[in-house]
Parts: structure tokens; sequence; C-alpha cells
């Protein structure tokens, strides 16, 4: 109890006095998490609306394998971008592997499912609600995608911030195509494993108060917005 008592102060210590190397691990979790959302975030909703309004063959079959892909293990998605990024892969020569590019594109991969099913649910909502409307002003299901994307923008934010959620919690892929290389490619994840394994527990329960802190503010700020939009004030 010593131990843990004294290991929760060190890592308050820490915290407290933004320890250098805490707010490095931090600010390229937030880098390569951030930047992941991004590009899913413009791959994903554009995604989820289409799917929500025209119809073409195959579309139920898009729609199940994005659903199914919500839960894909990260270790998988790891294994695969290691595959194609590693010397011998397809990707090699773009020297990639071990670096935070490739840690984005693993986070991407894994997010893009969860922000295109996301927002293909609120776009068909968006739709029923809008079809007889737009149809009227000769607005075909197509050229309704940036009109439904635009008037949801506050409930899509719902679909991002679970993107974000699943990004920042993320560990198994980042570790296999970062390698968790001290100021290189060790996020918040990665090094509380490392250090938990090391048992240097004061830097692991410092970047998971940060963790827990960050997974808080999404969940809050997801629950405010989706409040605010069932009160009609977004």
């Amino acid at each position: 109890m010593n131990d843990f008592s004294h290991a929760l102060w060190l890592a308050l210590e820490l915290v407290i006095s933004l320890d250098p190397d805490l707010t490095e691990i931090v600010g390229l979790s937030l880098t390569v998490s951030l930047s992941a959302v991004a590009i899913a975030t413009a791959v994903g909703l554009p995604l989820g609306t289409a799917l929500a309004t025209l119809t073409f063959p195959g579309r139920k079959l898009v729609m199940a394998l994005l659903s199914g892909l919500m839960g894909l293990p990260p270790v998988v998605v790891g294994l695969v971008v290691y595959l194609l990024l590693s010397r011998s892969g397809p990707l090699g020569t773009l020297g990639l592997l071990y670096t935070p590019e490739a840690m984005i594109i693993a986070q991407t991969l894994l997010i893009i499912p969860i922000v295109a099913s996301l927002s293909r649910q609120t776009a068909e909502d968006l739709w029923s609600e809008y079809r007889e409307q737009l149809t009227s002003l000769g607005c075909s299901p197509a050229r309704a995608i940036p009109t439904l994307l635009y008037d949801g923008r506050y409930r899509l934010t719902t679909a991002v911030l679970a993107g974000f959620g699943r990004a920042s919690a993320e560990v198994g892929a980042v570790m296999i195509v970062g390698g968790n290389i001290d100021h290189l490619t060790r996020v918040m994840t990665s090094a509380i494993a490392l250090e938990t394994s090391r048992g240097e527990l004061s830097l692991a329960l410092a970047l998971g108060m940060i963790l827990i802190l960050l997974s808080f503010m999404i969940n809050a700020t997801s629950y405010i917005v989706r409040d605010r939009v069932k009160e009609g004030n977004l």
C-alpha cells in the first residue's frame, strides 16, 4: 500500500510539474490520434452519408462489412499494416514502419468503419426527415449528401468523438507498427504497458490519469452534444 501511495504521489508530481517526458508522450499521442481522426472523418462521414442516401448493388453488403469492421481486433490491423510497410511489403520503399505515420495509418483504418457506420445511422434519420422536401426542390440523393452533412454536423460530432475515443485508447496496433520507440513512437497506451511491465508505476499512473481524464472529456462532450440536439438547441 505504501509503494502504491508513493507511486501515486510521484505521478501527481509528474502531472502538476508537466514533466518533459510525460508531455512528450501525451503530445505525440494527441498528434497521432487527432491526425487519424481527421483523415477518418474526411472519409467516413461522406461514406456513411452516401450509404444512407444512395441505392446501388451491394449496398447492404458494404453496410454489413462496415458494421463488422467496427469490432476489428487492433492487433490484426497492426499486423496488416506491418506487412504492407515492412521492407518486403508492397509499401516498404516508403520507409514508414516504426514511425508516427505508420501509427496514424493503423489508427485511421480502425476508426473509419466506426465513423462511417455511426454517421450512416444519423444520416438515415436525417434523410427520412428531409427526403420529400429535398426531392421536391430537385435535389438528387447524391446532391443531398453535402446538405445532410451540414445539417447534421452536431449530431455527427458523436461519431467523430467515438472514433477519437477508440484511437486514444488503442494499444495493440500502434505497438506493432510503431515499435514503442522512446522519443519517437511512444504514446500513452504503449508507455503505460511498458512502464507497468518494468515496475515504473509513477509514469504509468500519471499517463493513466491523463488517459482517464481524456476519456471522461470525450464521453461528457458526446453526452452534452446528444442532449442539446434532442432539446433542439443545436
